[in-house]
């Protein structure tokens, strides 16, 4: 049930049905008063420059829109970065330094799953995750950092930064406000931005499938997918047809029973999941779990020259 109602809820704000969006106009009034807070937020912000370049990766729907590979794919190769977020669904409060030069400091729980993520994808970076940001900053550059990527950091008009914005492939046609609709900022801001890349115009996901570490050309012929990310069944795409999809909401905690509890009901079933996912289950002890890689591939028009410009433009560079 619970389930379903995710899924409810995610189609209500993307991709609403004719009830749905009934219920879309009935909100109307809280989200134009939403609307009008964002954006006398934004107005009424005065950026602080914090002396270090600070690159930010976001996009204005809710949920994912492949910020996280963007956001290992421009920082793997380089020195003294430090990659900052919130730490949705970890289970500490604070600022922590989950990774420190890629040294890992701290678990997955304390971390979150982006933030662990983060930390084993660059074995170069330091990790840290706050609900203050600017703390965060702070911490950065008292560890020696050069260089910060501030995942989903668009809507912090207090900092002055390089904003990156990125679109979904599939354009919502619910083009309304929270909580009417899935955008968080109204989608005239996208022209705010210094760089805005759409997944199947600017960038592709490339998947591959492992096993224990290893890359392998078949997978089984019954598979469950396991995840708790946003928007699941966009995986689907990905995946051989006929594939079962098992979703808890974003960024959920798996616990031993939930886990063994769909084992139980799948018996049958392989199970494949995601990197994001990964960093949860690893714990679990799952024997053949299967991982389905995500990538990005950068089409050949777009270059990051600006942003470079941007970070070099500081004193340190």
């Amino acid at each position: 049930m619970k389930q379903q109602f995710i899924a409810w809820v995610e189609e209500y704000l993307f991709f609403p049905n004719t009830f749905q969006q009934i219920i879309s106009v009935f909100l109307l009034p809280f989200t134009l008063l939403y609307t009008l807070f964002t954006i006398f937020k934004r107005i009424m912000a005065r950026p602080v420059d914090y002396g270090i370049p600070v690159i930010s990766v976001g996009n204005l729907v809710v949920g994912g829109s492949g910020k996280t590979p963007m956001t290992i794919y421009l920082t793997r190769y380089k020195e003294h970065v430090a990659v900052i977020l919130r730490g949705y669904g970890r289970e500490s409060q604070g600022l922590y330094v989950v990774s420190h030069h890629g040294h890992i400091l701290e678990d997955v729980q304390t971390s979150g799953d982006e933030a662990m993520l983060f930390a084993q994808s660059l074995p170069n970076a330091t990790v840290i995750v706050s609900e203050n940001r600017v703390n965060a900053i702070l911490k950065a550059k008292e560890l020696g950092c050069k260089v910060i990527f501030l995942d989903d950091g668009f809507s912090k008009a207090n900092i002055y930064k390089y904003d990156i914005l990125l679109r979904p492939k599939e354009e919502p046609t619910n083009l309304f406000c929270l909580p009417s609709g899935g955008y968080r900022e109204p989608k005239m801001m996208y022209s705010v931005a210094n760089m805005v890349l759409q997944e199947g115009v600017d960038f592709q996901r490339v998947v591959s499938y492992k096993l224990y570490g290893e890359n392998i050309g078949v997978l089984p012929n019954k598979l469950l997918l396991l995840t708790a990310i946003s928007k699941p069944k966009r995986l689907l795409e990905f995946l051989p047809e006929g594939v079962k999809l098992v979703a808890f909401e974003d960024h959920h905690r798996f616990s031993n029973e939930e886990v063994r509890a769909v084992l139980r009901e799948n018996r049958e079933y392989s199970v494949i999941t995601t990197p994001k996912d990964m960093v949860k289950l690893q714990g679990f002890g799952l024997k053949n779990l299967y991982l389905m890689d995500l990538e990005l591939s950068i089409s050949s028009n777009v270059n990051f020259d600006e942003m470079e410009k941007f970070i070099k433009n500081y004193p340190r560079f």
